[in-house]
């Protein structure tokens, strides 16, 4: 099954202009991204997909192919879905990889495409990381300063998900029993199920809570979660100019997941 990484990488961030072409230790967030999705054997094809030429003519001179796309995509998941169009790239599987998602491990999105690979009855593939009690404990903290950062998943004996929220969920009445899985943001989708998915209308839960798969549960799509380890890794995104820093200490004590090529 031939698998395609798109990068949605947009310049025009509100909170953050020109986010893919800012430096973490030197290089640029998007290459270090581009170089995650290369490294693993899985993919046939890359495509960095943005709505900005200067993204497009900074992304080919490290060796990337990227295409432009509309400004009116409202989502990452609408811009990964027409940048396969305008590329005229065809997979059966395609696996959405935000841009300022340079902390995830190449093996973590093996596990999203080995579990799209061997269950034929996913239309979509996400992962999730199992928490322990201090990760917990950091969670609920993070929680109760940020009540809108972070998304937890519960998910049936087969894996698939039966709710994501921004509630920490299932909430332990007694313990011993269910575990609190955290969502990481990414999605490999069925060829078929992401041209569904781009066409269906917005639905209550998705707006309510602000989370874009809701949309696929409440049409009965099927989700898959592929549970992940991050082998002491630490998971994080850029979502503001504050976060850089951050990202920077956590590569320095933990190192590269890619070497990347430097000036």
């Amino acid at each position: 099954m031939k698998t395609a990484i798109v990068i949605p990488a947009r310049y025009g961030s509100a909170r953050f202009p020109g986010k893919p072409l800012h430096p973490v230790l030197g290089v640029s967030m998007l290459e270090r991204v581009w170089r995650i999705a290369t490294s693993i054997d899985n993919a046939a094809e890359v495509l960095v997909a943005t709505e900005d030429r200067r993204i497009v003519d900074f992304a080919e001179s490290f060796g990337a192919r990227a295409v432009m796309t509309s400004e009116s995509c409202a989502n990452g998941t609408e811009r990964t879905a027409e940048a396969l169009k305008v590329a005229g790239v065809s997979a059966e599987i395609i696996v959405n990889l935000q841009g300022d998602a340079l902390l995830t491990p190449p093996w973590v999105l093996d596990a999203m495409i080995d579990d799209m690979r061997g269950d034929p009855g996913a239309d979509i593939v996400t992962p999730a990381v199992r928490l322990d009690e201090r990760a917990l404990e950091e969670f609920l903290e993070m929680k109760e300063m940020t009540p809108a950062s972070g998304t937890s998943v519960v998910f049936d004996n087969r894996r698939r998900a039966l709710y994501f929220s921004k509630r920490v969920i299932p909430f332990i009445r007694k313990t011993g029993h269910a575990t609190v899985h955290r969502h990481i943001g990414l999605y490999a989708f069925r060829a078929e199920s992401l041209d569904r998915y781009v066409r269906l209308p917005q639905t209550p839960l998705e707006i309510t809570e602000g989370l874009e798969q809701l949309r696929a549960l409440e049409h009965g799509m099927t989700i898959k979660v592929a549970v992940v380890d991050y082998r002491g890794r630490s998971h994080g995104s850029v979502d503001s100019p504050e976060d850089v820093a951050f990202v920077e200490r956590l590569i320095a004590r933990e190192g590269e997941l890619v070497e990347p090529r430097r000036a």
